[in-house]
């Protein structure tokens, strides 16, 4: 075998690995590392590739853990990255194929070896791997770097400052990526971590400077969904002629490892998914939604958190309030166009609603949208998909409607787009009743048909409790089901479906004769809630209206086409005195966020990592905080 690796099974017994692994200090100066990191493979793109990768390491990984206290080398592996770092966005400008190409192996092997780290020992135990290093006889007691917080401003600095091109795009993802990893740490509590080391390490200190250009830079890796170049890119490029000087260099160091290691091939055709997809793009999403739910310090907010509820249109030109350290501007055109693109996916849409529930700047904008039908629709499209959707992602799809419809501007301009769905989609029903205009005749079915659905459930819970209570009569050894509980529950439930219907006869009777049709072709439902003591007041429009127009009907005669009808109902809309109607204050719901969302969103944010098709690796059973459900 030599020094030359060309398969996963013969990872565990390359020389380079095992001398990385063993319990001899290698000196960050010695040419070890140039032979080490001159591997050429194109980066997993799955939990399930990196799982083979993962398991044919798992030897090396074990044995660096059990050696590293002695030898240092995950140190000396890191200081090897952060030297090569400095000169990476001079190497990005002069296309040094080989420089950036041995810095993203560095990291990647790095990103690799810290997931082994994390999921196998605690945060004071990792921070202790960092600080492992050769002592010098009369140095104790000086000062030493602190390597975990210097490669996390390096990752940082990395993202935010070297351009995007063909040849960095693997070293910026593999850096978003091993962020992700850094932070994962909450995979492997069950208790939401309030207090971290790697938290106060991304909140204070060194990395605190670059909040908003980090929040910038993911925020625009998802506006601009870059795809992934062709596998080998980032390596380098055989010359036309066969050869030439860099591709002989970088072939000539190849040897050292693992020269067609390739988990499907340098220059393999990509699949469809794969030329699709944009792994950037996805997992910038995915670090952004972790750290803007990191919590609070005690000391001071999460400044992330901050920079997604303060920046502003960089087409807006007044003042930040003084407040706002972390505020920025970016395009909210194209952050507007990106989001309506890609709500399949559920941080998407969890993106949308932390921008529509804590950013004003962005809530006004796209509340001021004329063309807001075009993120309505893919919202609409998620409830109406419900049953390929999990409950979380349906959830914030029913929020973000929420919201958006405590706006009466919106409520006015989206009846040019159709709707529909349940509790809180009710609420948001609720909100724009006032405004219904021309609803079509399938929504107002579908409104009397919910309410018959309803009506038909009050019944049958109704006649359940009255048997039951004759039962109880003549024995008294088993107790009661508690339906006057559910009895409450589907009551408030009508009642909301009542006043919607009660709204929109009462401010905009005229312009919707297709819910009047539907109200008298299913008059009958209504009878029993005519004297209930719960429905009187709001039942009160409706008995009217139906008196009302069931008269005009009756004088025009039997036998009426659809048509016909829909004309007296028209005519007799505008015959109808205003005044008859009662008026009752608007209906408005908000949506109040919940005391400790973290409780909610924090496992959620990170069940989206577990499960993107991008993300790292874990395994099921190491993990404690995964209990959310998948469907």
């Amino acid at each position: 075998m030599g020094a030359n690796s060309s398969s996963l099974s013969e990872l565990p017994e390359n020389e380079y690995l095992k001398k990385l692994s063993g319990a001899e200090a290698i000196s960050e100066n010695d040419p070890f590392w140039n032979q080490l990191l001159s591997f050429s493979f194109t980066t997993p793109t799955n939990s399930a590739e990196l799982k083979l990768l993962e398991e044919a390491t798992i030897s090396v990984c074990k044995s660096l853990v059990e050696n590293n206290p002695r030898s240092g080398n995950l140190g000396a592996l890191i200081k090897v990255f952060l030297s090569r770092t400095k000169e990476l966005k001079i190497s990005a400008e002069c296309q040094n194929h080989v420089f950036i190409w041995q810095a993203h192996n560095a990291l990647f092997i790095i990103c690799c070896l810290l997931k082994v780290f994390i999921s196998q020992m605690t945060e004071e135990e990792l921070q202790l791997h960092f600080t492992y290093e050769e002592r010098t006889p009369g140095l104790y007691g000086v000062e030493h770097e602190d390597l975990i917080e210097e490669l996390l401003c390096c990752l940082i600095q990395l993202i935010v400052e070297i351009p995007l091109l063909d040849i960095t795009y693997s070293i910026s993802l593999e850096a978003v990526t091993t962020l992700i990893v850094f932070l994962s740490c909450q995979l492997f509590h069950k208790e939401i971590l309030r207090e971290s080391i790697i938290h106060k390490y991304l909140m204070h200190g060194r990395c605190l400077p670059y909040t908003s250009r980090l929040v910038k830079t993911l925020l625009y890796n998802f506006i601009r969904q870059e795809r992934s170049p062709p596998p080998g890119t980032h390596v380098f490029q055989q010359q036309t002629d066969g050869g030439g000087l860099l591709y002989g260099i970088a072939s000539g160091v190849a040897t050292g490892l693992w020269t067609v290691f390739t988990l499907g091939g340098v220059g393999s055709k990509p699949t469809p998914q794969q030329e699709q997809s944009s792994p950037l793009a996805n997992q910038s999403l995915l670090l952004l939604v972790v750290l803007a739910n990191l919590t609070d310090a005690p000391d001071s907010p999460n400044p992330y958190k901050q920079a997604i509820m303060s920046f502003k249109n960089t087409q807006d030109s007044t003042a930040f309030p003084s407040p706002s350290p972390h505020a920025f501007q970016i395009n909210f055109n194209s952050l507007y166009t990106a989001l309506c693109e890609q709500q399949k996916s559920d941080q998407a849409t969890l993106l949308l609603y932390m921008l529509l529930h804590q950013n004003s700047n962005v809530r006004t904008y796209m509340l001021a949208r004329t063309d807001m039908e075009n993120l309505v629709l893919p919202i609409l499209e998620i409830l109406y998909h419900v049953e390929e959707r999990n409950s979380h992602h349906v959830y914030m799809a029913l929020i973000i409607l929420l919201i958006l419809t405590e706006d009466d501007g919106f409520n006015r301009s989206v009846h040019e787009v159709d709707k529909y769905l349940h509790t809180n989609c009710l609420a948001a029903l609720a909100n724009m009743s006032a405004q219904f205009r021309s609803l079509h005749q399938y929504a107002a079915q579908r409104i009397i048909s919910l309410f018959s659905l309803l009506s038909k459930k009050h019944n049958k819970v109704l006649e359940q409790a009255t048997q039951s209570l004759r039962g109880s009569l003549s024995s008294d050894d088993s107790p009661l089901p508690d339906y006057a509980q559910d009895l409450n529950v589907i009551e408030e439930v009508i009642r909301m479906m009542l006043e919607i219907i009660n709204s929109c006869l009462a401010n905009s009777l005229h312009h919707n004769p297709n819910l009047v049709y539907a109200l008298l072709y299913k008059r009958d439902l209504f009878e029993q809630f005519r004297t209930h003591p719960s429905f009187q007041d709001v039942m009160q429009n409706i008995d009217l209206v139906i008196s009302f127009f069931s008269s005009r009907l009756e004088q025009a005669g039997a036998e009426l086409s659809v048509e016909r009808v829909l004309e007296i109902i028209k005519q007799g809309a505008v015959a109808l005195p205003k005044d008859r109607l009662r008026k009752f204050p608007e209906l408005k719901f908000k949506y109040v966020e919940e005391e400790q969302p973290e409780e909610f969103f924090i496992p959620y944010v990170w069940s989206l990592v577990y499960n993107s098709a991008v993300a790292l690796y874990w395994n099921p059973h190491d993990i404690q905080l995964f209990t959310m459900d998948s469907g």
